[in-house]
């Protein structure tokens, strides 16, 4: 069936508005993802030394909670009416509670409120991160998407690695390792909602009334209606599930290929990222500007896949530190283009804009929010498969890893109102 019509072409977003969402996007990531990369794994051996599955077992239901959230917090602000606009009131609150979320983490006397604290970081975090990203499909015309994804990609990308290098140093004082990445995200935040303007939207109407039931009916939408939508939805899901079983365990599997605890892997892991933020930008803003220049998508997501898969792979096999560090770099440059692209990607196909933006962003959040629900919980059997009792099969996971970023690419070429 063919897609629904394409709204209007939008007008061109200024430079002030891309930068400061761009800046917007690496503060969040630098609170949010710092956590994920190295943080809640210090705090995971810290509180139950031994249990490094406890770490998957916290993400998954974090993810868990965000799936099941995340439409209806797309809907709500589709529909907030107020004088700042439908978009800043969720980044504002989502801001404050993301700040709350590291100082439970920070704090946690155990791991069940460690998870707690992860919970509301992907509450917090994530709605910060949601209007940020429901902005660009709101104002963004299809000739800027690639530029500003690919910004955006960068962004995100190499902000782990600055918060992996302060965490590097901060691995002994657990408020410090939570709140300074938070302090940057903060200010990051603040500067994008106070000098970007939204419109009042206050005089939105709508023709439905939002029930119980069209609420729980706007958590799924009609594959036949919007095939290209679909597809790139389940490109996604691949994509993700490869990425969460390579993200999970890093600080781990560092630590196992290198002989050493994992709070001594803060520094090589930080190193790595910083070799790849030279990839990174390339994948990123390389993949971006091009994917415009030449108003192609589907190749650039095709072989970015490939590139992470051919990373991790590397990784899996790796025996020596600059082996590791070589696939990690490889993984960085497909991870740079796959991020920036696909989101134009998405951006393209993204239906009912003009109505249901936050919607169906809500909808593209469980193709990322189930494999990290899923993943981490499913790692532990691959981790386990063929070694001795105490051991992990890392080999194993990353070369599952590999497989489905492959085919999350692959997927892409299903798509056809995109070439």
């Amino acid at each position: 069936m063919a897609e629904a019509a394409p709204a209007k072409e939008l007008p061109k977003v200024g430079n002030r508005y891309i930068w400061l969402l761009v800046l917007a996007q690496f503060g969040v990531f630098m609170a949010f993802i710092t956590p994920l990369a190295i943080s809640l794994s210090i705090r995971v051996n810290a509180l139950a030394p031994g249990h490094e599955e406890y770490l998957g077992y916290i993400t998954g239901i974090g993810a868990l909670v965000v799936m099941l959230t995340g439409p209806l917090l797309g809907v709500a602000s589709d529909r907030t009416r107020t004088r700042l606009g439908r978009r800043r009131p969720f980044i504002i609150v989502g801001t404050l509670l993301g700040v709350i979320s590291l100082l439970v983490m920070a704090l946690a006397p155990s791991v069940v409120v460690l998870g707690l604290g992860w919970i509301l970081a992907q509450l917090g975090w994530g709605q910060a991160l949601g209007g940020l990203t429901n902005s660009q499909a709101d104002r963004l015309p299809e000739s800027q998407r690639g530029k500003v994804a690919g910004l955006g990609g960068f962004a995100t990308q190499i902000a782990p690695v600055f918060g992996v290098v302060i965490a590097g140093g901060l691995s002994g004082n657990p408020l410090l390792l939570f709140l300074i990445p938070g302090v940057i995200g903060v200010i990051s935040v603040l500067l994008f909602v106070i000098f970007v303007h939204e419109d009042d939207s206050r005089g939105l109407r709508f023709e439905d009334r939002l029930t119980v039931k069209t609420l729980l009916a706007k958590y799924v939408f009609n594959p036949r209606k919007f095939p290209d939508f679909s597809w790139n939805w389940l490109g996604r899901f691949l994509f993700y599930f490869g990425l969460t079983f390579n993200t999970t365990f890093t600080a781990f599997f560092f630590a196992a290929r290198m002989g050493v605890s994992v709070d001594k892997v803060g520094g090589v892991i930080a190193a790595a990222g910083g070799i790849g933020v030279l990839a990174t930008t390339i994948g990123a803003i390389g993949g971006g500007f091009l994917s415009d220049k030449v108003k192609r998508r589907k190749p650039f997501v095709v072989l970015s896949g490939a590139v992470m898969a051919v990373g991790m792979l590397t990784m899996a096999f790796s025996t020596a530190v600059p082996v590791l560090i070589a696939g990690s770099l490889i993984v960085s440059l497909g991870l740079g283009g796959f991020a920036a692209v696909d989101q134009a990607l998405l951006l393209d196909v993204l239906p009912e804009r003009e109505t249901d933006a936050g919607r169906y962003m809500g909808i593209v959040g469980f193709a990322a929010s189930i494999p990290q629900a899923v993943a981490p919980l499913i790692a532990p059997l691959f981790l386990a498969i063929g070694v001795a009792a105490g051991g992990k099969n890392y080999t194993l996971l990353f070369i599952v890893a590999a497989a489905c970023v492959l085919l999350g690419g692959i997927v892409v070429l299903r798509v056809r109102s995109v070439r």
